[in-house]
């Protein structure tokens, strides 16, 4: 009788933990999408895309972005492209993060209505990052990315401060 009753209680917890997964998965829903940043016209000021897409048979969501920034003070007109691919792990989300300057980041991700932060995962001597999406109407998104230096990984300074919104093509 104690065994079948511990069988069914760890059936009922695994249930649990899959429908947690399964609704933080599904909050993610308002990021997918093809979007353009929105700039306001100042100078050096770069202009990008982004989209994100189910891929997998809807086991894990894409992330694809790049950045073109003019020609400013002395330096050389660039061009960042990044690749992040969020996932369920156990009943948590998670991300990796890869770019064409080598970077790579591991992020654990929290879904709190209409936003999603991605948080680094800590490392001693590394700086730390938080890449946060929040809804901003039916057709927008706010972008937020900060940085922590290395030694105060909760000391998060903005680097970038952005607005997205649907490209319609």
């Amino acid at each position: 009788m104690h065994k079948r009753l511990a069988i069914q209680l760890a059936f009922v917890a695994l249930l649990a933990a899959q429908q947690a997964k399964q609704q933080a998965w599904a909050s993610l829903k308002f990021l997918v999408g093809e979007w353009a940043g929105v700039g306001d016209g100042q100078a050096g000021q770069g202009a990008g895309k982004c989209s994100f897409e189910a891929d997998l048979d809807g086991r894990v969501l894409v992330r694809k972005s790049y950045a073109e920034y003019p020609a400013a003070a002395g330096r050389a007109a660039f061009r960042h492209d990044d690749l992040m691919i969020v996932y369920p792990e156990a009943a948590a989300l998670r991300a990796e993060y890869f770019d064409n300057e080598g970077h790579v980041i591991h992020y654990s991700v929290r879904v709190a209505g209409d936003s999603a932060e991605f948080l680094s995962d800590a490392a001693p001597g590394a700086p730390r990052y938080r890449l946060t999406y929040r809804k901003a109407g039916p057709d927008a998104l706010g972008l937020k990315f900060e940085i922590a230096p290395p030694g105060k990984p909760d000391s998060f300074e903005t680097y970038l401060d952005a607005k997205l919104r649907r490209d319609s093509r």
